[in-house]
């Protein structure tokens, strides 16, 4: 259960022909999509206007209220609102898929994996919502961040009577992570190995292919994130091997290491994101992204990538943000894709703009632009030349200048023998944890998360910890404390 501070909450109003909607969602043009077809109408007549959203993890990007309170402003042409009470919130929504998975993995002598045999069946209950995108998403990731020469991956989603599981924070590649650690734990215990080194033998690295045959080339990270993890990996053991070897009650200690890795955006699809960014007389900018923020940061990431291609301060940026009738569509938020794909359409955006500006100024190539109200400065090499806005004309946006850019990640489909290059970029990362068990009670405590990520380019560095600690304790969550009966109870 993703058990997010926000229980889903929205509300509608009917305007002519059209329908109105203000609700929490990841996805407002899929919602668009959705409602239309609910309602008989053309998604062109529905407008989705996301709140401000207090947390999704996946979950959000099915529909809750949005066809109940649509339907309800549509029929009675009165206002609509609704909010889920938390029990209505968890009895009603998705939960993350229960899986069945059976591995046979095999190393040489020296510890360097030879081969992975993983077969899976994920239980996405009576109906598909997300489903079938975690049974593609997982075979490409099923054998962790490592050389594996001899693969073979096999999952399906199988419909079952039993609550829908939906997406959450990683599309199924958690529950795969969680099985394929352990073997190479296994592995590395039958060959001698330390389980740290068997693991930084066995990385991937810029040349080496993945599972999939993608050569991924400079960026691969997880042999570093893996390494920084030595110095405290060796003295964390020996103080629980101390404690251990004194401790006399059920109390015992331990050491644990896996490591991660996740392709961004979708698996082999098309992936696009487009941005728009407008130039007012009065010097102020206009950025129009469809990106919905549910906490991760991507309304102040984005501007910050625009900003910085643009050479405008943030401080002079008018966010439009989240709005099918005024934002372009930047996809949905899942599968980390929106600071990669989106940020990336707003840096071409941004680009695009400044040569525009340049280009207006007069046959500037570069220099320094200011922003000075309604006239802006254009310097390079002490010569200032001025470009008044008052005096361009409107577009069709009601901007002075407006300009546009889409990207799409360049990826290819699977073959029939899962081969291709399902993502443009892949995050990798390493945790280690150390963590104190009652042998009688069956109890664990976590007493320690070190947690080493490959993060490329580090754009808000603030934005970036809170998620990798946002991680963490929802990991901590799945692993030792959350567990979800179906039919038996409401948490």
């Amino acid at each position: 259960e993703h058990s997010y501070i926000e229980p889903e909450a929205g509300f509608a109003r009917r305007v002519g022909d059209s329908v109105e909607i203000q609700a929490c969602t990841q996805s407002p043009y899929m919602d668009r999509a959705d409602i239309a077809k609910v309602l008989g109408i053309a998604p062109e007549k529905v407008r989705v206007i996301p709140t401000a959203v207090g947390g999704g993890f996946g979950s959000k990007l099915d529909l809750s209220v949005q066809p109940f309170i649509a339907l309800a402003a549509w029929k009675l042409n009165r206002p609509v609102r609704m909010v889920y009470s938390r029990t209505e919130s968890i009895v009603s929504t998705t939960k993350r898929h229960p899986a069945r998975m059976k591995l046979r993995a095999g190393a040489t002598r020296d510890g360097k994996l030879t081969a992975l045999d993983f077969s899976a069946d994920f239980n996405t209950g009576a109906y598909s919502s997300w489903g079938p995108t975690v049974a593609g998403r997982v075979p490409v990731h099923a054998s962790g961040p490592y050389r594996v020469p001899h693969y073979r991956a096999l999952t399906r989603a199988v419909h079952t009577n039993i609550v829908p599981a939906g997406a959450f924070r990683g599309f199924g590649v958690p529950q795969a992570a969680i099985a394929q650690e352990q073997v190479y734990d296994d592995l590395a215990g039958k060959v001698g190995m330390d389980p740290l080194e068997f693991r930084i033998l066995n990385a991937l690295d810029n040349e080496s292919a993945t599972v999939t045959g993608q050569v991924l080339g400079e960026g691969v990270g997880i042999r570093a994130c893996l390494e920084a993890l030595r110095p405290n990996w060796g003295s964390a053991r020996a103080k629980a091997a101390a404690f251990n070897a004194k401790e006399q009650g059920p109390l015992r200690r331990g050491v644990g290491v896996a490591g991660m890795w996740y392709g961004c955006g979708n698996t082999s699809l098309p992936n696009p994101s487009t941005v728009r960014i407008g130039l007012k007389r009065d010097g102020r900018i206009a950025l129009h992204q469809g990106a919905v923020d549910i906490g991760q940061g991507s309304n102040t990431i984005v501007t910050q990538i625009c900003a910085d291609a643009l050479g405008a301060p943030i401080r002079q940026f008018d966010l439009i943000s989240g709005d099918t009738a005024i934002t372009p569509d930047c996809g949905k938020t899942s599968a980390s894709r929106q600071t990669f794909v989106t940020g990336k359409s707003a840096h071409m955006a941004g680009t695009r703009l400044r040569e525009e500006i340049l280009k207006r100024a007069g046959p500037w190539q570069s220099g320094v632009i200011e922003f000075r109200g309604g006239v802006i400065n254009i310097v390079d090499a002490g010569a200032v030349t001025l470009l008044d806005l008052s005096t361009l004309p409107l577009d069709e946006h009601g901007y002075v200048i407006t300009c546009e850019a889409t990207f799409d990640p360049p990826i290819t489909p699977l073959d029939e023998n899962g081969q291709g290059k399902p993502y443009a970029v892949y995050g990798f990362g390493a945790h280690m944890a150390e963590i104190e068990v009652d042998v009688e009670l069956g109890t664990v405590r976590v007493l320690k998360v070190t947690a080493a990520h490959d993060v490329g380019r580090a754009i808000n560095p603030t934005l970036i910890e809170g998620q990798i600690e946002g991680g963490v304790a929802q990991g901590l969550g799945m692993a030792l404390m959350e567990e979800f009966f179906p039919g038996k109870g409401e948490n």
